[in-house]
Parts: structure tokens; C-alpha cells; sequence
């Protein structure tokens, strides 16, 4: 594996190697065709991309199962990335949490069977302390250890090869680290970085940042990274998008950054996966840097 032929350079994810550049799977649902999905699942592999990231609860597991259409029998460098924690609603409508470790176990077998693999390479546990979304009460609140014991028994079954977790704040990340975590979930962005401290930790410990909103969400609190007015100077000045400046910042923020940034377009792909070719100037990362964050 060399950089040049995977978006964005070479990183690692637990003891794999893999793209920095890698594909959020969530938009690949229902409201895309399955022959859509699949070959926009395929043109990404050919690009270069393979980590893919995924779970069981998108679209009631309609996405899993368009990644093994698409990609079955799997790549030995593939590395596909999933998550426990959640289940979709009795009414299939939303997510309910699922934080019980009994839920977590019947997430990843969920995700193994509709995948079609006997070891899901990493599942990151999602935990619901803090926002955005559904927070924990009654019998979803579970202790933190409670959960990590059942993901690291389902990792000696060899079910799980490692363990992440997800949405977790600077105290439940460093009680987590001596369960061998590989890689951090948390939302992070140039114009959200609430969560640096965790960062920091990550870098320091070898560990894949993985950032989700990494260009904002319209949920409150998560401004757009593409309607900034510097990040909008810039694109201009280099002739790229806005999002694309915002990706090309995360990169170069930090070499432990992993992206996994979702499109339904193979346009909107291909932008995603050039963004790992720019290279922001000193001046340009510096007026960045200085942007207001959340």
C-alpha cells in the first residue's frame, strides 16, 4: 500500500492500515436505490477507499446488506467499521437506544450476519451520556465497564476484532483506554472543537480520531463548515469547495484523523476523495486555526 494510492495517505485504525480518506455508509439507505448503492459502494473501493463505516441499525439493517451485495466476497485490506448501541423503534421509525449488554451482543451479531462475516474488523460502542441525540435513562443507563466487559468477550470470542467507542466525553474515554481501544467516534469539525482535549488524548495514544458532523449538521450547535466566510475565502482562493477546505483542514489538524464522510452522489465522492489532495498553506491553516469554534 503506498499514499499515492489511497485518498488522503495512509492511516491506521487499530493494527490495520487503511485510507484517511474511508466512506460513511449511512446515507445508503432508502432513500437510494439499491443499484445506486452498490455501485457507488464499488467505485468507491476502486477509488481507493477501504474503510467503510456502517451499522446494523441504518435502515433496519438495509444498508449492511447493500454492502455485502456490493462487496462480498470482501477485500483482505477492506476494513469494515461498525457500531452497537442502538436499535431502530418498534414503529421503524427513528432509533431507540440499545445500551444493555444482552443489546450490544445481539448488535453485533446483527451486524454479522447481515454483513456476512464471522469478525466485524472494529464495532464502536456508542454510548449515550451526552448529546447529540437520545440520552440514556431508566434501563439504558449502563455502566460503562458493564458494557466494555461484554464488548471485550465478544472480542475473545473473536466475533469483534477490536473495540471502539463513540460520543463520549474526556472522563468516559480515558476509563475506556484499558479495554484496548483503537479509535474514537466524536463529533469534531473545524467550526466544533468541543471535543479537542479527547483529540489530543487519541493522538497521543496512536489512536484514530474519527470524526462524525465533520462539516457541521443542522442539528443546533453544529454550525455548517462550508458557509464560513474564511473557509469560503479559501476555497476560493484554490478553487475547491468549501467542504472540501474543511476536510483537507481536519487531515492536517492532526495525522491520526480518519474521515468518513457519506454522499449518495458519485459526484460528491469523488470531491470527497480529492479533498485529501489539497495542501493549505501555512497562511490558509493558520486563518483556519483562528476560525471561531464552538
Amino acid at each position: 500500500m503506498t499514499a499515492d494510492e489511497h485518498p488522503g495517505g495512509i492511516g491506521t485504525i487499530g493494527t490495520h492500515s487503511v485510507a484517511r480518506i474511508g466512506y460513511g455508509a449511512m446515507g445508503l439507505g432508502s432513500g437510494v436505490s439499491e443499484a445506486d448503492a452498490v455501485a457507488l459502494l464499488r467505485q468507491a473501493v476502486d477509488l481507493g477507499v477501504n474503510h467503510i463505516d456502517t451499522a446494523a441499525f441504518y435502515d433496519g439493517g438495509a444498508v449492511n446488506s447493500r454492502i455485502r451485495a456490493a462487496l462480498a466476497p470482501y477485500r483482505e485490506d477492506l476494513v469494515i467499521v461498525s457500531k452497537v448501541g442502538a436499535r431502530p423503534t418498534s414503529e421503524g421509525i427513528g432509533l431507540a437506544l440499545a445500551q444493555r449488554p444482552a443489546e450490544l451482543r445481539a448488535g453485533v451479531e446483527a451486524n454479522l450476519a447481515e454483513l456476512g462475516l464471522e469478525q466485524i474488523p472494529v464495532v464502536n460502542l456508542r454510548r449515550a451520556d451526552i448529546g447529540p441525540g437520545v440520552i440514556a435513562e431508566g434501563e439504558q443507563v449502563v455502566d460503562l465497564d458493564d458494557q466494555l466487559a461484554e464488548m471485550i468477550a465478544l472480542r475473545e470470542e473473536g466475533k469483534v476484532g477490536a473495540i471502539g467507542i463513540s460520543n463520549v466525553d474526556l472522563a468516559t474515554l480515558t476509563r475506556a483506554l484499558p479495554a484496548g481501544i483503537v479509535c474514537v467516534q466524536n463529533a469534531y469539525s473545524l467550526l466544533d472543537r468541543r471535543r479537542e482535549a479527547e483529540l489530543e488524548l487519541c493522538t497521543e495514544r496512536g489512536l484514530a480520531w474519527v470524526p462524525f458532523f465533520p462539516l457541521g449538521s443542522a442539528f443546533p450547535a453544529f454550525p455548517k463548515v462550508a458557509d464560513n466566510e474564511v473557509v469560503q475565502r479559501i476555497a476560493s482562493e484554490i478553487g475547491v469547495t468549501g467542504a472540501q477546505v474543511g476536510l483537507a483542514w481536519l487531515l492536517a489538524h492532526s495525522p491520526n484523523v480518519l474521515l468518513i464522510a457519506g454522499t449518495g452522489s458519485t459526484a460528491h465522492l469523488q470531491q470527497n476523495l480529492d479533498a485529501g489532495k489539497i495542501v493549505l498553506s501555512t497562511a490558509q491553516l493558520a486563518a483556519l486555526d483562528e476560525s471561531p469554534s464552538s
